[in-house]
């Protein structure tokens, strides 16, 4: 699994969580509105926050259409693939999987393309369908899971912290103010990442926008050091419908070979 895949997963698990990291910056954050029209007073945008940390906490299973779009400007390429992703807390442990099954290459024709992420709070497994090929990566101890958001606070650092603190110390947070081109159906938020920031590597900035409507993430946009842009929509969303334990399952496919298995310890290592 390759540091591009590895970013796919995560983002779609950050684009989960996008709520419970807006209200923990928004409430610690002054907003810069020098040149943008006001924003809405500070009662309006409270009420605002305690919906949407409620939501999230509320949060049991989700299930959305994904479009993910991954441009490198600088040669001018451009990829989207399309699937859905299915989130669960089953059994005390959470659950994910991230179904692929469309890719379309700049201007070429969509076509068929199958590449499942599992997650089940101690193995993370890709499926690819286009090589024939299974990795398994262990993350956790067998008696010690971890939440699939937890998984995506180890990449990016906004999810999964427990201290506004560590959050501004890498990134210069502001809500935006809705402007004339944005649709007024969203809040958008935006993180430059700082100059001594233990993240200056990886990503220039990262802007997240949520659905006021049903207070759950609508899209993220990332951008790398090298200008590199990953984007996930998430499209028709249905929360806290049963979701069946049948959808986390999965089977090696006939003519694979056999799984590559990386277990804990030497996924330490890789470190």
């Amino acid at each position: 699994m390759n540091n591009v895949q590895i970013k796919l997963l995560i983002l779609s698990v950050v684009s989960l969580m996008l709520a419970v990291s807006a209200s923990r910056a928004c409430r610690c954050t002054e907003i810069s509105t020098a040149g943008q029209p006001e924003p809405a007073d500070a009662n309006q945008l409270e009420a605002i926050l305690t919906k949407l940390k409620q939501r999230t906490t509320d949060l049991q299973s989700y299930q959305a259409q994904v479009e993910y779009i991954f441009r490198q400007p600088l040669l001018e390429s451009k990829t989207l693939r399309k699937g859905v992703l299915y989130y669960a807390r089953l059994d005390k442990k959470s659950r994910l999987r991230l179904n692929f099954t469309t890719l379309k290459q700049d201007d070429e024709k969509e076509q068929k393309y199958l590449e499942h992420f599992i997650f089940d709070g101690i193995w993370l497994t890709h499926i690819d369908y286009q090589i024939k090929s299974v990795q398994r990566r262990q993350l956790a101890e067998p008696n010690e899971p971890i939440d699939a958001f937890d998984l995506a606070s180890r990449n990016l650092p906004i999810v999964g912290f427990a201290k506004v603190e560590n959050l501004r110390k890498q990134f210069e947070i502001d809500l935006v103010p809705q402007g004339p081109t944005e649709p007024a159906s969203t809040i958008q938020l935006h993180l430059k990442t700082k100059a001594d920031s233990v993240y200056r590597d990886d990503y220039t900035f990262i802007d997240f926008w949520i659905d006021r409507k049903s207070m759950l993430p609508a899209k993220v946009i990332a951008v790398t050091t090298e200008e590199d842009v990953y984007e996930i929509k998430l499209l028709q969303p249905k929360v806290n419908q049963q979701i069946a334990q049948e959808v986390f399952d999965f089977k090696i496919p006939g003519g694979f070979g056999e799984p590559e298995i990386i277990p804990l310890k030497q996924n330490k290592a890789q470190k």
